[in-house]
C-alpha cells in the first residue's frame, strides 16, 4: 500500500520508550500469551509458538502498512526489552481509540500510565486528533486508574458494550481531548 504510517519512537517518561515492534520482542508476546485475559481481548495468540509470536509482530507492522493505526512496543529503556503494547487507532469524526496491555512481570511499575501519557500527547498534539477514547472493564481498576492518572476522564458506563469470550461485558468509556492539555 502507498504511504504507510510511520511508527516513531516516543519517550514515555524516563524509564520507557514506545517504539516499533522488533522480531526479538517475541519474549513479551510469549508472556502475554500465557495471560488468559490478554489473549482473550487482543490478537496475542492464546497458544504461543515462535511462529505465532513472529506472526503477531508482523501483524503489528501491517497495521501501519495498511494505514489502520499505530502499534507500539512499550520497552523498558534500561533493559531494551519490550514489556507491553499500546496502540492508537484513528477513526472517523476526529476520534481515535487507544488500547494497551502490560505483561504481568512489568505490572505495578507505572508502564501503562507512562505509555498512555506519551501516546495521548503525541496523538493529540502531533497528529492533531481532537479526541482519544479508551474502554476499560469496571473490574480492571489498575487499568482505569492508569488512564485517570494519564489525564483521561471517565464519561460513563457502557452497559453490555462488548462481547468478550462469549459474554457481553460492561465497559467504562474514557476520553482525553486536545483541550485537556491546556
Amino acid at each position: 500500500m502507498d504511504n504507510p504510517l510511520i511508527v516513531p519512537e516516543l519517550p514515555a517518561g524516563e524509564r520507557f520508550l514506545l517504539r516499533p515492534w522488533r522480531l526479538d520482542d517475541v519474549a513479551v508476546v510469549k508472556e502475554a500469551a500465557e495471560d488468559p485475559y490478554i489473549s482473550l481481548i487482543t490478537s496475542v495468540p492464546s497458544r504461543y509458538s515462535d511462529v505465532e509470536g513472529a506472526a503477531f509482530i508482523r501483524r503489528q507492522w501491517s497495521r501501519a502498512v495498511e494505514r489502520v493505526g499505530y502499534s507500539f512496543a512499550i520497552a523498558d529503556v534500561g533493559a531494551d526489552r519490550a514489556v507491553g503494547q499500546i496502540g492508537l487507532w484513528p477513526g472517523p469524526h476526529g476520534r481515535a481509540s487507544v488500547g494497551y496491555w502490560v505483561a504481568g512481570s512489568a505490572r505495578g511499575r507505572g508502564v501503562a500510565h507512562a505509555a498512555l501519557r506519551a501516546v495521548s500527547s503525541w496523538g493529540l498534539e502531533r497528529l492533531g486528533i481532537p479526541r482519544l477514547e479508551l474502554h476499560v472493564e469496571p473490574w480492571n481498576a489498575s487499568s482505569w486508574k492508569a488512564a485517570e492518572r494519564a489525564g483521561f476522564v471517565r464519561e460513563g458506563l457502557l452497559r453490555s458494550w462488548q462481547d468478550i469470550g462469549g459474554e457481553r461485558r460492561d465497559m467504562y468509556l474514557y476520553s482525553k481531548l486536545v483541550t485537556d492539555l491546556a
